[in-house]
């Protein structure tokens, strides 16, 4: 295992670190012009500010979709429902409200700075609480920085929010390079590795010289692999997505009914469920023409992910209750993001990136890690598999509520999973 700061260091180190931030984080989010925490030169400030007209086309092609007819089976089985897509539209054209999201994201402080040719945009929002644990998560597909959101207050600010201070962190919550508002690699290499490694310099560049991540989906990729680079200053990681079982379950236990479950699971969604992963690890070029043009084709490919999602998402734009956070206006934020920026083919290449690097033998983990299983996931991974995956498993965990996008779909019970999850690594 790598060596590790002490407490004391790594107090020093992030108040050092925070020494610039404006005393506005308190008690939520600052304003967008606050400074970093650090007087890096390379790091400025940023607002998102969509062009009216840009919103405006958005609008009109949304109203203007041309409708495929209605799928000849009952369930979800040939792909979104056309009712689903046309009520999503329906409300997408006539109510949603983009500036009330562009507001709601100006108002946590946003920052870009170039790393390896490439603008990586993130979010950071520093806690009032001295002890505070420098935390760096990581979004997934087809996410954005917006599944994140929910959790700043609770994880930042948490004796306002039913913890202790001894639970704080300060957060970073970076966008993937060719997602929201980062910027598009223009060379190919741009994979899950290349993307740790930058954020292992982003950390770097803020001062903080211990720190633990997160991630999900695409987002546990990345900190997989930055758990296996082991920088400097990474105090441990924790995921919600055991992502060494996507490339296969052959050294994998399935002897108890969870472990057979869990494998049932898994061949099911790689036998019906993932035609967007197959498209989008071989042909990103091909849909991302589609993904660019309409923004309807857009939500459908980003609603079609797996089972579960689809039917929470779909219940709450056709009139029934949202399932958690997973409300109208949440899912077209995260949308909308992905069509305002134009990023639909540039997300879907990451998944090519990582296809060109599948199968080569990887490091191990030695930093701590801590696993949380929720229910609604593509597969709950059994403890017997997490602990397979990575031998230095501190602490695992199974959620009673909650799916792949987790974070987003239930934000304070998240948050309580990343609190007891990272007690020890305090």
């Amino acid at each position: 295992m790598t060596s590790q700061p002490t407490r004391r260091q790594l107090l020093q180190g992030s108040l050092a670190a925070g020494l610039t931030v404006a005393a506005s984080t308190a008690l939520g989010p600052a304003p967008a012009s606050a400074a970093p925490s650090t007087g890096h030169p390379g790091i400025r400030p940023f607002r998102v500010a969509i062009r009216r007209e840009r919103v405006a086309e958005m609008r009109r092609r949304v109203a203007a979709t041309r409708w495929p007819s209605r799928e000849l089976v009952a369930d979800r089985s040939q792909g979104v429902q056309l009712a689903s897509a046309q009520a999503l539209a329906r409300f997408w054209a006539t109510s949603y409200d983009w500036r009330r999201f562009e507001a709601k994201l100006n108002a946590f402080p946003q920052f870009k700075t170039e790393i390896d040719g490439v603008d990586i945009h993130f979010v950071q929002v520093r806690s009032r609480h001295r002890d505070a644990l420098p935390l760096v998560m990581t979004h997934g597909w087809p996410g954005s920085v917006v599944e994140l959101l929910e959790t700043v207050g609770p994880l930042t600010d948490p004796t306002a929010h039913g913890g202790s201070a001894a639970d704080a962190f300060h957060l970073v919550l970076p966008s993937i390079p060719g997602y929201g508002f980062s910027g598009k690699p223009a060379e190919l290499g741009w994979d899950t590795n290349r993307t740790a490694r930058a954020w292992a310099e982003l950390m770097r560049r803020l001062g903080y010289t211990g720190y633990v991540a997160q991630g999900g989906d695409v987002g546990a990729a990345v900190t997989d692999n930055l758990g296996r680079l082991a920088p400097p200053g990474l105090l441990g990681i924790h995921l919600n997505l055991l992502v060494p079982a996507l490339g296969g379950t052959g050294n994998l236990p399935k002897n108890t009914d969870e472990e057979k479950a869990a494998a049932a699971a898994l061949q099911t969604f790689s036998t019906s469920g993932r035609g967007y992963l197959v498209e989008q690890s071989t042909r990103p070029q091909t849909i991302g023409y589609a993904l660019l043009d309409s923004p309807v084709a857009l939500a459908a490919w980003m609603l079609d992910h797996d089972t579960d999602s689809y039917l929470k998402i779909s219940r709450a734009f056709r009139g029934g209750p949202p399932s958690g956070n997973l409300t109208r206006e949440h899912v077209l934020d995260n949308v909308s993001v992905y069509w305002l920026t134009g990023t639909g083919e540039s997300a879907a290449r990451a998944y090519w990136e990582r296809a060109q690097t599948s199968g080569h033998p990887q490091a191990p983990v030695p930093v701590p890690v801590a696993f949380s299983a929720f229910p609604g996931e593509i597969f709950q991974a059994p403890r017997s598999w997490a602990e397979a995956s990575y031998p230095t498993l501190r602490h695992y965990s199974k959620a009673t509520r909650g799916g792949h996008f987790a974070a987003w779909e239930e934000p304070q019970l998240f948050v309580e999973e990343l609190r007891a999850a990272f007690r020890s690594f305090r």
